[in-house]
Order: structure tokens, then sequence, then C-alpha cells
């Protein structure tokens, strides 16, 4: 419960937040200047009165989250921050949209502007992803301070949410919103800006359900706020909105939801409620005229009442001593648990316990060459012998976690106690097993927001077909640099009679694609282990694909001895010969058995054939020019390239003489085994690729 109140100042700080939303993107000549006016009020309410933040340190760990999640509406956070302190002036206003070097984009992005949570801009996935800021919070709170009564540890804080109605029809944030009412998230709030505008127009023709009805139906906790009064009138109703919040906020076991009815622009003279003030400029008579309405002289822009910015700039006075009381919490904290506190300075340090390597070697300690074992069940291997010595590790999958094998052993499920079942009856408001049901796209927005809210370390899996779903929150992994952790299985035609609709073929070559995204395709058991040590060792944060068989491959004798060094490099040489090689035989996964055999059958005819093992083009190229020289000399034309999929990354490494050994077409209704034969994935086709392409290096 907060001591509301709502001064002249205040009032006139909100009007200057229109006003310059308002020049911004006149200035710009492009963007979304209407919703940033309608929610000057909004925003300024959460800002002065309800987040608690130090814009002084925008990374202080006790702060609240806020998230913009219709990232269009950028200037109504660009314009608060600025208000309050942070590092965004307005200088940086005047440059809203101002090319390549501004820090206040279009759409608000991480790690560019201080006071930026997340990347938000494909509408929902903000939503979406404060649910994972709501589930990382619960989870470090479990890991550091479990006992401590609600409210009052170090690790309790709230996540904040402004989204719109493009937010909520997309199905994301449906996904995401269902799973944040199963999990009963009291520390999340929604303020929903129902101005009933799009760019096409008003809402009425897409979007006629109750929509608190929805989100009661999730679970939530509902309220309504309408700016727009019985006879007609608008009202800015500020106090109605805080008394609603302040409602809201004694309600600890469930999400909370709050509708606000509000009219896009207003008060601007021709483009209130009107379409056109979504998605483009007001334009110079319209921006004149709401500076009249608002008691501003037209012929200035970007003024500043300093009185009333300075009014607002108080809330760093109040941020300020809320992150003082934090440290003293924490530091009675800290002394109280010197283990806790240990754990968390590693955490968040990002450094790997102790044990780690060991859990890894003592895990490959127990292979042995020969045997078939799928890819997928070495990462559940793999994954459960980490888990074992690093507790901030959690994950779980869109209901495949039996055949992903991302089920971590004996661990409780995330969850209210009451939603035990007879599968997991082991459920705690703080396990690290996860559910997501079959949401997969949820699932990415979810782990995404784990990973920026908490200090833990979290992965996600489903089949590598339905990587499809879950692509734009991989995409907005990318665009942040956030490591995030996806175990994709059933990589092939291999995974047989479940059919094309289930089998993977372009999905390689579409995340190989992606900028800033890392895809892993390991031989066997012991390029998995390798390929998991490197993910959590290596230096850069990108999100990483594990991408594994369903199917049973040989473990080999060649990576046993030389998967350690090699996997961290993308790619190595696995089998050799002496002198210049004739061919280089290069393959990823479940192919590079192949190669190895068909350089067994070529050296029999005596054609001299390198395999170079090709788990991750990606930390292959991040090599430097002499080793990746080393293990694919340009001296050598004849290449094959080998993998069940399309050959399209391919061509850079094959040159003008290369044969791809790869699959272009979607795949087959049948056995497995026999897919992979009938579409040409065999050693067979490999020696005959490898010849054809020595007689074309030779011609």
């Amino acid at each position: 419960m907060t001591d509301f109140t709502w001064s002249e100042l205040d009032e006139r700080a909100v009007k200057m937040a229109k006003v310059l939303s308002a020049d911004a993107v006149e200035k710009a000549g492009s963007g979304h200047p209407g919703s940033p006016i309608s929610l000057a009020p909004v925003a300024y309410t959460l800002f002065q009165h309800y987040i608690k933040h130090d814009p002084k340190d925008s990374a202080w760990a006790g702060r609240d989250r806020f998230i913009l999640s219709g990232g269009h509406a950028s200037l109504t956070q660009y314009v608060q921050l600025f208000f309050s302190g942070y590092d965004v002036t307005l200088d940086d206003l005047k440059h809203f949209r101002g090319g390549a070097d501004t820090r206040t984009p279009g759409h608000p992005e991480y790690g560019l502007t201080d006071g930026i949570e997340m990347t938000t801009g494909p509408l929902g996935q903000g939503l979406a992803s404060a649910v994972g800021f709501a589930y990382g919070q619960r989870f470090q709170r479990g890991l550091l301070d479990p006992e401590a009564p609600a409210g009052t540890s170090p690790f309790d804080h709230k996540v904040w949410v402004i989204c719109g109605e493009g937010d909520v029809e997309e199905g994301v944030s449906s996904e995401a919103s269902s799973l944040a009412g199963n999990q009963g998230l009291g520390n999340l709030t929604v303020i929903f800006d129902a101005n009933h505008i799009q760019i096409e127009g008003d809402t009425k023709l897409t979007f006629s359900e109750d929509i608190l009805k929805r989100y009661e139906a999730y679970g939530w906790y509902t309220d309504e706020v309408s700016f727009v009064q019985p006879d007609g009138s608008y009202k800015e109703d500020t106090e109605a909105l805080a008394a609603a919040i302040d409602k809201a906020e004694q309600v600890t076991d469930r999400p909370k939801f709050i509708k606000v009815d509000s009219l896009i622009a207003w008060p601007t003279p021709g483009k209130t409620n009107d379409e056109s003030s979504h998605g483009s400029k007001l334009g110079t008579e319209a921006v004149a005229g709401l500076k009249k309405v608002l008691g501003y002289d037209p012929a200035v822009n970007f003024a500043i009442d300093d009185e009333a910015l300075a009014h607002a700039r108080k809330v760093a006075d109040r941020g300020a001593e809320a992150h003082r009381e934090w440290d003293a919490k924490f530091d009675a904290w800290k002394q109280a648990n010197p283990d806790k506190y240990a754990l968390y300075e590693r955490l968040v340090a990002g450094k790997l316990p102790e044990g780690f390597d060991k859990a890894i070697d003592d895990l490959e300690s127990s292979f042995e060459a020969g045997p078939k074992v799928a890819t997928r069940k070495a990462s559940g291997a793999v994954i459960n012998a980490i888990a074992a010595v690093m507790p901030e590790l959690w994950g779980g999958s869109a209901d495949l976690g039996g055949s992903n094998k991302t089920n971590i052993d004996g661990a409780k499920s995330f969850g209210p106690n009451a939603d035990a079942t007879r599968t997991w009856p082991e459920v705690s408001e703080y396990g690290r097993q996860l559910h997501f049901g079959v949401r997969e796209f949820a699932m990415g927005a979810i782990t995404n927001g784990i990973l920026l809210g908490s200090n833990t370390r979290v992965f996600n899996g489903t089949f590598f077909q339905f990587s499809d779903y879950e692509r734009p929150s991989v995409r907005l992994a990318a665009l942040m640099k956030v490591p995030n952790l996806y175990v994709w299985t059933h990589d092939s035609v291999a995974l047989g009679e479940d059919g094309p609709t289930h089998q993977p073929i372009e999905h390689l070559a579409t995340f190989r694609a992606m900028p800033q995204m890392e895809v892993v395709r390991p031989a066997d058991e012991y390029e998995t282990t390798e390929a998991y040590r490197h993910f959590f060792e290596k230096d850069n944060t990108l999100p990483t694909a594990m991408v594994l068989t369903r199917q049973g491959v040989p473990t080999l004798a060649e990576t046993a001895e030389k998967a350690k060094d090699g996997v961290k490099r993308g790619a190595y040489v696995l089998v050799d010969v002496e002198g210049t090689p004739d061919v280089i035989i290069m393959a990823s996964g479940s192919e590079v058995q192949w190669a190895v055999a068909a350089a067994k059958t070529l050296a029999g005819e005596g054609v001299k054939a390198r395999v170079v093992s090709m788990p991750s083009m990606e930390w292959f190229e991040e090599q430097d020019k002499a080793y990746r020289e080393s293990v694919l000399p340009a001296s050598v034309k004849a290449r094959v390239s080998v993998e069940a999929g399309v050959a399209m990354p391919w061509y850079k490494y094959l040159g003008g003489d290369g044969k791809a050994v790869s699959i272009e077409q979607f795949g087959l209704q049948g056995d497995g085994a026999q897919n992979m034969i009938d579409l040409g994935i065999d050693e067979a086709h490999v020696v005959a690729a490898a010849k054809a392409s020595i007689a074309e290096a030779k011609a």
C-alpha cells in the first residue's frame, strides 16, 4: 500500500511527457506517438510510486523489473527513464530513432539503453518473458533464502509490465499467461492498456472477447480502471489507478492483470482515438494543437518544465533510500548465511562450481567405444552429471522430458505444492524441474526471462522439428546474446515412423543462418559431453542449440582420444592420413560414423581420405585462420560434406569441386534407418561422392 498523492507538479510532469513524446516522433519523422502520449500518466504513476528502482544503479540486484511489452511505445519508457535520472538525456530523446548511434531506438534494446531489462518489439514476447523474470526471481530466492517469510528477503522483488492489445492477441502471451496463473506468480503485475486501436483501426473486428474473464480463467487476479468516464468525458484518473494497484498488491498468490481503458493520443486534436496516431507521426498541426491544449508554446520543441522535472527526479532520492534499506537487509542475510553468500558471489560472477570438470570427466570415464548410444541419452547423462554440482542449473521440456532426456533425476518440479501429480509427486515452488506443456514459444520466451531476470542457468527442450514454434524467442535470445541452452532432439529423418511432419530437413541451415546463434550437432557420447563442457566454460554468452539424435550412434574410438580438444574448436581432424589427403570428408552428428567408415573403405582402395568432424560451424569460425587452414587446407580441392539435412550451410567449405551428401526433400514415412538409406545417407553414397569430387578436382 502506498501513500499516494498527486500534485500539480505531477500533472505538469505528465503533460511534459506527452509533449516530449510527440516532439521526438515528429523530429524522427516516424514512430508510434499515440500510446506514449496516452500512457504517460500510467507509466509516471508506476515509476514514481510503485516500481522499486535506483536510477543511479540500474543493475541493483534488489530492483523491481519493468518491461514494456509493446516495444513500439518505447518513448513511454525512455521519457520516464529521463525523468527519473537514468543515463538517458534530453539529447537522447531528440535522437529517437536517430540511426546507428542512437541510444533511443524505435524499440527498446537490451544492453543499449540504461534501464532497459530486455529487447522488446515482436509483440507478446515482453509479457511472456516477464513470466520468466517472475520464474527466475522465485527460483533464485529458493536457492539463496528459502526460509524467509514472504516479502522479507533481499531476493524478493516484483515484475511490472505494460502491454497492449497486440501483446494479448499474440498467442505466446496466452501460452505464458496460462503458465503464470498455474504457477501462482504473485510477484507479477501487468497493466493492460486497452485503447481499442491498432494500425488497422478499431479492434472490434479482431479482438472482441472479455479479456478480464480470459485472465481470470488463467488464474489471475483482475481489475479494471477506466479513464473514459460514464458520461463520455475523459479523466486520467491516476488516483483510481493507484487504488487498483494497491488493492492488487494485497494479492500474493496470483499474478495480477489490471485493465486500463484509455483513448490513444489523448488529448491530441484530430488524432485522439484515431488509428493514424498509432504508427505515424502526428504532423505539425496536430502537435501544435496538443501543445496548445496542454499549455505549451507550439513554436518550442522539446520544452522542459524545470520545476516539474526536478519534482520527478526526486524519485532517485527515494530509490537511493530503498537501496540503502536493501543493503542493510542484504548484509544481515550475508552474515547469517555465509554458505549461501558464497553461492551468490559465484552466481553473480558467472563462475562454475568446483567439481564441474570432474563431474564431466567422471562421466566420460564410464564411456567405451563401440556401443550405440543416442546423443539425446548422452545429453541427459551430462545434464544430470552437471546438475549434481551446479544447483543453479534448472530446466525442462515442452511436454517431452522423457523423449528429450531433459529430466533432472530426483528433482522436484517447479510449481505450487497442490499441483503434484501421480507422475510428478514431488512439487515445490522452488523446484528445478520445469514443465511447460506443449508451449514451445512460451518456453523459449520464459527461459529468456529467467536468464535476464536471475543469476541462474536454464535449459529447455523439444523435438528439433518443433523449434519452428520456438524460433521467434530464439531470435530474441540471439539479439540479446542471452545464453539460452536448447536441447533439440530427434534431429533427422532417422527418427522414423512419426513421418515427415516430425522430421527436420532445413532446420540446421536456418538456425546456422541466424546471427549470434550457435548450433552444435555432436557425433557421439564424447562429443556431446565436450559440447556441454565448452558451452558452460566459454567466455561468450550466445544462445546455443544442442541438436541430438533419437537413434543410437556408435561411440567412436577416435572421439575418445580427440573430442576434448577438438569439439571446442568446432571442427577437428578425426581421422588423418600420411601426407596430403586426396579428399576431405566433413560431417556432423550421426553422419560422422559414415564418414569414418567411408574413409576406411577408400583407404582399402588406395585413396587417402581425411575425416573432419564438424560439430559446430560457429565455433570453428571463431578459430584463427591458421587453425582453420590446418583442418581444411585450401590445397585440397576434393571435399565431401555429409549431413542428414539440406546442404546449403556446407557450400562455403565444399568449394567448386566438392560434393554434398545431403537431403533436399521432405522426409519419409518409413523406419528411421531405412529412411537414411533411401535418402542416400550411408557409407556407399559417401564413397561415391568422394570419388566424384576427386575426379572433378583433377579435371
